[in-house]
């Protein structure tokens, strides 16, 4: 099958290297001449393990093409996936300019009867609406049916998802294009769900709010916890024994963030009021992030009293491992945090440096090491849980410290590694653990 996947983003280039792995014919279509001629060399725009591998492969067997040439992607596609952002507008609601844009371009070029599939992430009725404008402003005699195809990739693990996935959902008011589109995904030999283009559409908000709903709950749990001298991590995985519940997204911590979580839950708030309905459940989830992100440093505070002057080293800055992205990430505001407090910040992340730097504070140092983040430094904060960062030696950090305290914001070490290395450590929603049984002391 010949596919057009328009935008070259963290969706559409995983979409289109794993459709041309499966044997599809894929062009992707982007405006920035610039990154088009990067991705024809094999180089990512976006950083995914393993994804350059798969763009060499599939650029070499001739099954991957990229192109800025509107005219030649779209008039040689049997199917059109849109995968252009959307981001977030200052109400909450999902900005759908790019995806306009793209209908109007689909209207002009398109000379034949097509398949348009939104894979971006949009509100209900988005498909519909973008069915209208393309009718209203079609060049030709022909016909171009919608259908949603909502992405559920996690980054770090983006190939795998799309290949491995639990579920492909399909939305289409026509069964002729449910099965047009079940033939392009039979390769993958993913359970497929086909449904109407709304129901499709609201799956996708709802599945990110409900995986939310699920960090922000565990994380309200870590703070009882804390109160009544309990465990959360053995409260999580008593819970998550409960096949009804499930272990997964219940590690307490710091907050999730990221392209989607912060995104998707504020769009559905705003999809919810603007049909005059208050979602009071996800208001409080969105609630409880934004109080997750600012625990750490209270905890600091609470533990040393004032941070002016202190020398802080962060170790991770991405909103999770394996992936450079830095959007929503708790660092930002846990670095602004501590900036405002005086203190005095060096970092350390084994990829995102480059993009933090771009929305961090400026006064922040960055080294190349862990070992250089930590040397002489009077706090450390753990902010994202990279193998690396999890496997570090604990009981090093006495040595290299001005005095070892340490709070992690992912519960990375357990409370025996952390008394065994004498640090003063502190995590969440488990009791803290204190070097030679005494109390921090600066």
């Amino acid at each position: 099958m010949k596919i057009t996947v328009v935008g070259s983003g963290y969706v559409g280039l995983v979409t289109g290297v794993c459709l041309a792995e499966m044997g599809h014919t894929v062009t992707g279509l982007d405006i920035d001449e610039a990154k088009v001629e990067q991705m024809r060399r094999g180089i990512s725009p976006i950083y995914e393990p393993g994804i350059e591998d798969w763009m060499v492969r599939n650029l070499e067997k001739g099954r991957l093409s990229f192109t800025t040439d509107k005219e030649a992607a779209y008039t040689k596609s049997d199917v059109v996936i849109i995968a252009v952002g959307t981001p977030q507008n200052p109400d909450g609601s999902a900005d759908l300019r790019f995806i306009e844009s793209v209908a109007l371009d689909l209207a002009t070029h398109v000379d034949h009867d097509t398949i348009a599939v939104i894979k971006s992430t949009v509100p209900v009725g988005t498909n519909h609406h973008v069915k209208a404008l393309i009718d209203q402003h079609l060049s030709r005699d022909v016909t171009v049916q919608m259908a949603s195809n909502p992405e559920f990739l996690r980054e770090g693990t983006a190939l795998k998802d799309c290949l491995e996935g639990d579920r492909i959902v399909l939305g289409a008011e026509n069964p002729q294009v449910h099965e047009v589109l079940r033939e392009m995904y039979r390769p993958f030999g993913i359970p497929i769900y086909t449904t109407d283009i709304r129901s499709a559409e609201l799956i996708k908000y709802a599945s990110n709010a409900f995986l939310a709903t699920k960090i922000s709950f565990v994380n309200e749990i870590a703070a009882i916890c804390e109160k009544v001298d309990a465990n959360v991590d053995d409260v999580a995985e008593g819970m998550g024994k409960d096949k009804r519940i499930g272990a997964s997204f219940l590690q307490a911590g710091i907050g999730y963030g990221g392209s989607c979580f912060p995104k998707d839950t504020n769009a559905l708030v705003q999809i919810a009021g603007d049909h005059d309905h208050s979602f009071h459940l996800l208001e409080s989830v969105i609630h409880v992030n934004r109080k997750q992100q600012q625990l750490l440093v209270e905890k600091a505070l609470e533990a040393v009293g004032s941070l002016e002057g202190m020398e802080v080293a962060l170790l991770g800055l991405s909103f999770k491992p394996e992936t450079d992205d830095m959007r929503e990430a708790p660092s930002i505001v846990i670095a602004d945090q501590l900036v405002y407090h005086g203190a005095s910040i060096r970092a350390y992340d084994p990829v995102a440096a480059d993009k933090a730097k771009k929305v961090l504070p400026d006064t922040i140092r960055y080294e190349d090491t862990w070992e250089a983040a930590v040397q002489g430094a009077d706090i450390v904060f753990i902010l994202t849980e990279w193998e690396e960062i999890k496997n570090l030696p604990l009981e090093r950090l006495p040595g290299l410290m001005n005095t070892p305290n340490v709070f992690d914001g992912r519960n990375c070490f357990s409370l025996k590694e952390a008394e065994a290395a004498e640090v003063n450590y502190h995590s969440i929603g488990r009791p803290c653990v204190y070097a030679a049984g005494k109390e921090v002391v600066i």
